[in-house]
């Protein structure tokens, strides 16, 4: 059977409790885990110099925000079916490894292209200016931040659905379909959300199709990211624990969705009494870059040999520490720099979830960490 054909396990193997996963996939990771933390640090040989040339690439960091920023949150969706459904097909075709991650990565920038040209239809009309020109003019519609409600909402739904539901049903589905499907699901997700909660009342010149809505878009931004911080805290920081021990699906996906859910909109209702929905996002970005590089980069393998219920909780204070050195730092340089209409928090989120998030995720998930861990699926 080929891998486009073959079914996906049951369940992820992020949340698979290690003594049900299959033992090649075991050994794989005991193995991986074993080379830390200098596998880690070897990836960030590779990750920091793509996240840097992701947030200054494009004339410095306030163009690359407005035009980088759009088009890498529309690739978060094609990304996650890459790496969470395809299991790096269509690059699995090709071999070596590095060809194969090049394919990857062009099938991931041109699908993201492509969306991003697609949430800029459905917030006003096509308009090739507004995509890559950081200032495009009156007459034209730019793609910052009009559309970021639509593809931040779609990249939470896509997440729901791989993490906390573990796929279900669709991982009963051949590889191909299951994720095109995934990503139907969520962007369907998003569109209801968008058409249904955000309030738009833009500007007469810029192209978009106004419409009523009880929350803005800034404030929908803050709740998305909000969950996306508790789905990366349970389902990559502490790969699914305590849902995983649950042993009937139904009843695991029904806590386990009434958990994230609830404690994401809990979390963004407190918070918003006090703090702007801009701010949110930027602490919650830096929260779910931070998990991305302790947990999935260096895998919580830097720490201590202590109970397992300590060791959770010593990754959620490391994690934790370090969402702060990013906040502090990010928002420090931030206020050095004239962003002109953009608040300096917009940056902190672009060089969080869009330029470090991004980076780990496709060097850990897409690359399997070529070029430095060969050995490893």
């Amino acid at each position: 059977m080929s891998a486009t054909a073959a079914a996906l396990p049951e369940r992820p193997a992020i949340s698979t409790p290690s003594a049900e996963l299959q033992p090649a996939v075991r050994t794989a990771l005991a193995r991986s885990v074993a080379r830390q933390p200098w596998l880690g640090l070897a990836g960030l040989l590779l990750v920091l110099p793509v996240a840097a040339a992701l947030a200054f690439a494009l004339d410095g960091p306030a163009r690359s925000l407005v035009v980088i920023g759009p088009l890498v949150t529309f690739a978060l969706v094609p990304t996650a079916i890459v790496a969470f459904w395809w299991n790096d097909w269509p690059g699995t075709a090709l071999a070596p490894r590095w060809l194969s991650g090049w394919l990857n990565t062009l099938f991931i920038v041109a699908a993201g292209v492509g969306l991003t040209f697609l949430g800029q239809l459905i917030a006003g009309g096509v308009d090739p200016r507004g995509v890559f020109d950081p200032n495009p003019g009156p007459g034209h519609l730019p793609t910052f931040p009009a559309t970021l409600p639509i593809a931040g909402t779609a990249f939470t739904a896509i997440l729901q659905l791989t993490l906390v539901m573990e796929g279900w049903p669709l991982r009963k589905l051949p590889r191909v379909p299951a994720g095109l499907l995934a990503g139907v699901l969520a962007w369907g997700a998003a569109l209801l959300i968008y058409y249904f909660v955000v309030d738009v009342a833009p500007p007469a010149s810029t192209g978009l199709h106004p419409q009523t809505g009880p929350m803005s878009g800034a404030a929908l931004g803050a709740l998305t990211v909000t969950i996306g911080a508790w789905q990366t805290w349970i389902y990559v920081t502490w790969r699914g624990w305590p849902f995983n021990l649950v042993k009937r699906r139904w009843l695991r996906l029904l806590l386990a969705n009434a958990t994230v859910i609830a404690g994401g909109w809990a979390t963004y209702t407190l918070i918003h009494l006090a703090v702007s929905p801009q701010l949110i996002i930027a602490g919650a970005a830096a929260v779910i870059a931070a998990a991305l590089v302790v947990s999935m980069l260096f895998e919580n393998a830097v720490r201590p040999h202590i109970t397992a219920v300590m060791d959770k909780w010593l990754s959620v204070t490391t994690v934790a520490a370090l969402a702060v050195v990013l906040y502090v730092v990010l928002t420090a340089y931030a206020h050095t720099v004239d962003f002109g209409r953009i608040e300096p928090s917009e940056f902190v989120v672009h060089g969080c979830l869009n330029a470090l998030a991004f980076s780990v995720i496709t060097h850990v998930a897409v690359g399997r960490r070529w070029p430095f861990a060969r050995d490893l699926p």
